[in-house]
């Protein structure tokens, strides 16, 4: 079977549009037309449905979509593989991150995949939220990913990445702004910002969780998607939050992060695999592992 006609095929599939998927092979239209014509005819299947105002794929092409991918990623790696012939470890890991407390750490990491393994393509993939690590490790997407404890799948591993302190977040006009720890139930009476509920943030969970044992329920009147977000809507004056020491690399005038006032509390920021890696992940595994020893456990209240 020709290779580029899978190409064709499964670039069609992910665009839905010929035009747009043609530019991205870099031919014609009419040519893509033609391949996923002859694809079609070697199976004597329509893969694609194709009117004049939508693409959209057959039963067929549904069913066959999956390894036709799997055929052009190993085409792909086989042309890697000549290429980096002297390497000694090939392959593709996928690595996911969340929001903005594992992104400072990504370059680094990357660097020295490429420095050191230079066979192994790191493919980097935003999850949006450490809470769906796991699940995305576990079936197979990832083959690693930045997560949070507790861990609860079986067959997965984690190893401790960073020990990420809790803090409250005002903005620096707010009244509590002057203090250099903030007692939780000052912000019983105060509106929260905070990620989404049921999108799988562990950082919500620990501040509603934390609010309960203190004795209240956290007004929370601004939701937002992402650290960036939050951060810059508390600094303008609509709320106060919760969050980690770790998004303290984002700048974000007008705001002051504080730690809580009493015993520090911490949640365990992680790195995920399966149990049995294959030799691709182990080698990006020992790259973090020399670049980011385990850290030892802080004093204070760890929350896992």
């Amino acid at each position: 079977m020709d290779l580029k006609l899978l190409q064709a095929f499964v670039t069609i599939a992910e665009e839905l549009h010929f035009t747009r998927a043609a530019e991205r092979l870099g031919v014609a239209q009419p040519v893509m037309s033609q391949w996923l014509r002859r694809l079609q005819t070697e199976f004597g299947q329509t893969l694609l449905d194709r009117t004049t105002r939508a693409v959209k794929l057959t039963p067929a092409g549904a069913a066959a979509l999956p390894y036709a991918r799997q055929a052009v990623e190993a085409a792909r790696l086989m042309g890697r593989a000549i290429e980096e012939e002297g390497a000694p470890v090939l392959g593709s890991v996928a690595l996911g991150y969340a929001g903005a407390s594992s992104r400072p750490w990504l370059p680094g990491i990357t660097r020295a995949v490429r420095r050191d393994v230079p066979g192994v393509e790191l493919r980097l993939r935003s999850m949006v939220y450490a809470g769906s690590a796991p699940s995305l490790v576990a079936a197979g997407d990832l083959d690693l990913a930045f997560g949070r404890r507790p861990l609860t799948y079986s067959g997965l591993v984690d190893r401790v990445f960073e020990y990420e302190r809790v803090l409250v977040g005002v903005s620096t006009d707010h009244w509590l702004a002057g203090q250099e720890e903030i007692d939780l139930m000052d912000l019983a009476g105060e509106p929260w910002v905070m990620f989404p509920a049921q999108q799988g943030s562990t950082v919500r969970d620990m501040g509603i969780h934390l609010a309960a044992k203190a004795g209240f329920i956290p007004k929370i009147t601004q939701e937002a998607p992402d650290s960036y977000t939050i951060l810059g809507l508390v600094a303008a004056g609509v709320g106060v939050t919760l969050t980690v020491s770790s998004v303290q690399h984002v700048a974000t005038p007008g705001l002051r992060l504080v730690p809580l006032a009493g015993t520090a509390q911490y949640l365990t920021a992680t790195l995920i695999h399966r149990r049995k890696p294959n030799r691709a992940t182990q080698a990006v595994l020992d790259i973090l592992t020399s670049l980011h020893p385990e850290p030892p456990r802080p004093a204070g209240l760890v929350l896992d």
